[in-house]
C-alpha cells in the first residue's frame, strides 16, 4: 500500500532524529514519532513500520499526517488530551498544599487525605473531590499527610 503523506526527510532532519534517538532523557513517545519518521523515510510500508516501532497504525499515519502538512517540530510534539479538567487549578492546589501543612484540625494529629478532601470542599474550590486526587495533588509536590508534628512535611525535611 502506498502511503498517502509521504516523508522526505532533509540530511538535517535525518541527524536531529537520529541524535533523538540516542538521547537518553528524550520522552519515549517523542522517540517513537522520531523512529517514525526515520523509517518513514527509508520508504517502509506503515504496516511495516507498525511492526517495527510497536505502535498502531493509526499513530503512524498521524504523524506521518502532521509531518506533511505541518513540519519535524509538530510532528515530534505531544498534543493535548482530552479528558476531564482538573478539579483543583493551581490556586486552589498551593492553597490545599498550605492547609495540609498546617496545623490539623482540633481533635486529630494529622491531616489525612479524607480531612484535606472535606476540608477542600468546606472552602468552596470544589462541590466534590476525592482522596486520590487529594494525595496526587500532594504527591506533585512531594509532600504526604503525616510526616513531623501535625501538618504534612516534605520526605526531605525529616531528621535523620
Amino acid at each position: 500500500m502506498h502511503a498517502k503523506y509521504v516523508v522526505d526527510l532533509t540530511p538535517e532532519e535525518r541527524e536531529q532524529l537520529l541524535q533523538l534517538t540516542r538521547r537518553g532523557k528524550t520522552a519515549v513517545r517523542r522517540v517513537a514519532r522520531a523512529r517514525i519518521l526515520l523509517k518513514a523515510d527509508k520508504g517502509l510500508t506503515d504496516e511495516q513500520i507498525v511492526q517495527a516501532v510497536d505502535t498502531s497504525l493509526s499513530t503512524v499515519t498521524r504523524v506521518r499526517q502532521r509531518f506533511v502538512e505541518e513540519g519535524l517540530e509538530q510532528a515530534l510534539r505531544e498534543r493535548p488530551r482530552p479528558g476531564q479538567r482538573p478539579k483543583l487549578d493551581g490556586r486552589h492546589q498551593a492553597h490545599l498544599i498550605a492547609v495540609a501543612c498546617s496545623p490539623a484540625p482540633e481533635g486529630h494529629v494529622r491531616w489525612t487525605l479524607r480531612l484535606l478532601a472535606d476540608k477542600a470542599v468546606e472552602l468552596g474550590f470544589v462541590e466534590t473531590i476525592s482522596r486520590e486526587t487529594v494525595r496526587r495533588t500532594l504527591k506533585k509536590t512531594r509532600l504526604s499527610p503525616g510526616g513531623i508534628g501535625s501538618g504534612a512535611s516534605l520526605p526531605s525535611a525529616r531528621s535523620s
